[in-house]
């Protein structure tokens, strides 16, 4: 009944558009895979995919030796840039500036287990600046316990997606190394940051996520896309703020909150 509740409890808090206190559910869940079946509940009940497998998702990790984990997001909050919020149910307004990366091809589940980390580069043929909101339904927002923060869509609000740019990262990629982000949020000072991405390399994660969509959902489709993990760590911003990403000789996006 473990998956049952937290799956109950996060439907009640996004049809209330209120937090849910994360305690008394601390350890109601096992595992990676009782997390990851909460997310698919939630979707479906919310009817978030019935048009087939979703198009878009978020993925990372904190290092190459950590597991990464994933959440499909539901259509609805994808957004092209410049986006604004409207009314949007935000609480938190968390801020990460991401790389969105898109599929060339379609992925079956026998060819993502085929590929290696870092070996799925020629599967891209775009990326895109990205804009993760993220939010937590859980009262104790990001202090919940990483499994219900899991369980909750990783923490998806929303995503902006700048631009899309044709890209070759198997023979031409950016050196990620001296890749330069920017980011500013309202009137605060523009933050600057260089070569900070979790893994070094946005494309090594592809892999690790392809055979985990592909188990949940079937083959991905071309055109489907992934969000990468944040260059900046998680910043905040209040309702009104304008949120501007930028990366050099990438592009930019925008979101008003």
């Amino acid at each position: 009944m473990s998956v049952e509740a937290v799956t109950h409890t996060l439907l009640q808090a996004r049809a209330q558009a209120e937090l849910a206190d994360a305690l008394p559910l601390a350890d109601s869940l096992s595992g990676p895979e009782q997390a990851y079946a909460v997310q698919e509940a939630v979707a479906r009940q919310l009817d978030w995919f019935a048009e087939g497998v979703p198009r878009a998702w978020k993925s990372g990790g904190p290092a190459r030796g950590a597991a990464m984990s994933h959440a499909p997001l539901p259509p609805a909050g994808v957004w092209p840039s410049p986006a604004r919020a409207g009314g949007w149910p935000l609480h938190t307004r968390g801020i990460e500036a991401e790389i969105g990366l898109r599929l060339g091809q379609e992925v079956s589940v026998a060819k993502a287990w085929q590929l290696a980390p870092g070996d799925c580069a020629g599967l891209v043929d775009a990326m895109a600046v990205s804009i993760e909101v993220v939010e937590s339904r859980w009262l104790q927002q990001f202090a919940a316990p990483p499994l219900l923060l899991m369980a909750d869509q990783l923490c998806h609000g929303a995503l902006v997606l700048g631009e899309w740019q044709p890209c070759d990262l198997r023979h031409a990629a950016p050196d990620w190394t001296q890749q330069v982000c920017r980011m500013r949020i309202g009137n605060g000072e523009a933050s600057v940051h260089t070569g900070t991405h979790s893994l070094a390399d946005p494309a090594w994660l592809l892999s690790d996520w392809l055979r985990h969509a592909t188990m949940q959902y079937g083959t991905l489709a071309a055109g489907t896309v992934v969000t990468t993990g944040s260059w900046v760590g998680l910043a905040r911003a209040q309702a009104g703020d304008t949120v501007h990403v930028q990366f050099d000789g990438i592009g930019e996006a925008w979101l008003q909150l």
